[in-house]
């Protein structure tokens, strides 16, 4: 299959200029057109049409290109993703690239009653314009849409696939991301937010993810038992939906920046991280099987991909443990 992109760009409500834009890159399946078109799109792939749409949420500071290789993995077999850039002022006086994420949303009297992800609104508008006009007109399936993501990304991507919030929203994953509730506005230590359960959800991480056993002091944590604990906690603790389609994966020797094959070495966090014990590149080829697999199973409901998913996470070198509930 041929993957091309295109870039958008679209405003956020109620940011303050000059940081009030999203810079979006969306990925689709592509038809080769029958002469050469250097400056042209190429049409998109009518055949597998209707797309799902994968939403995926950047680390901080992370900028998409990093994520890049996932959504040309994913966007291969047959979706439709939205990487994208955001450089704001979340928090006062800190410049950042962000996922877009509601502090406010995170306080302890109002958290649950309104999503973190302060970029999604945008994204989701932005969505129906291109399903209306352009390239992937009448081809998206706005029904089917996922939310994924790394780090913060991925919490703010898990915490907001709530059908109460966002009816389109079928399915949410996350790499090196757990819902430890920060003590410094108002939490009591230790204390694991609760997910929605409206969606199937997937949860990965990894033994050596530095930036997590290094932060734990912000939940008001000396040392976590291990460096996949918050997220090991997430899925026993903030997950109730047992209906037998949400996963955890820990994956050997994985640290917190696994998921890009970009790694920018100027980042803080990056100094944080523990080395991976493993090749990287093995590592981001189960991340993104096992990615694919729960979307083709739970979203496109490809049943065969249910024993696929299984043979792969099971018997496996590089998966320290797996539960599904």
């Amino acid at each position: 299959m041929t993957v091309q992109a295109f870039w958008k760009a679209t405003k956020v409500e109620n940011a303050q200029p000059p940081y009030d834009t999203i810079q979006l890159k969306v990925f689709y399946p592509a038809s080769a057109p029958d002469t050469q078109q250097t400056f042209s799109s190429y049409p998109a792939d009518q055949a597998k049409a209707p797309f799902p749409v994968v939403i995926l949420f950047s680390g901080v500071n992370c900028n998409l290109a990093m994520y890049e290789w996932l959504a040309l993995k994913l966007t291969a077999r047959g979706l439709v993703v939205i990487l994208f850039n955001w450089l704001a002022e979340n928090i006062p006086g800190n410049i950042s690239l962000t996922p877009g994420v509601d502090l406010a949303a995170l306080s302890p009297d109002v958290y649950g009653t309104v999503p973190t992800a302060s970029a999604l609104p945008s994204l989701l508008a932005e969505l129906e314009q291109l399903n209306t006009f352009g390239i992937l007109a009448g081809l998206l399936d706005l029904q089917k849409i996922i939310l994924g993501g790394h780090s913060g990304g991925g919490r703010v991507a898990l915490e907001s696939a709530n059908t109460k919030f966002f009816s389109q929203v079928a399915a949410a994953f996350s790499y090196g991301a757990h819902t430890a509730a920060p003590i410094q506005i108002g939490y009591e230590s230790s204390t694991i937010l609760s997910l929605p359960n409206s969606v199937p959800m997937l949860l990965i991480g990894g033994t050596h993810d530095g930036v997590i056993a290094r932060n734990s002091s912000i939940y008001g944590i000396d040392e976590w038992a291990t460096a996949a604990t918050p997220v090991v906690r997430t899925f026993r603790e903030a997950i109730s939906r047992e209906q037998g389609d949400s996963y955890l994966v820990v994956i050997e020797g994985a640290n917190h920046f696994s998921i890009v094959d970009r790694l920018d070495s100027t980042l803080p966090a990056a100094a944080l991280d523990f080395p991976s014990s493993q090749p990287q590149t093995q590592i981001r080829s189960i991340i993104a099987e096992t990615v694919g697999l729960f979307i083709d199973l739970h979203v496109r409901q490809q049943l065969k991909a249910s024993e696929q998913l299984e043979l792969l996470l099971e018997d496996n070198s590089l998966i320290a443990s797996f539960e599904c509930k």
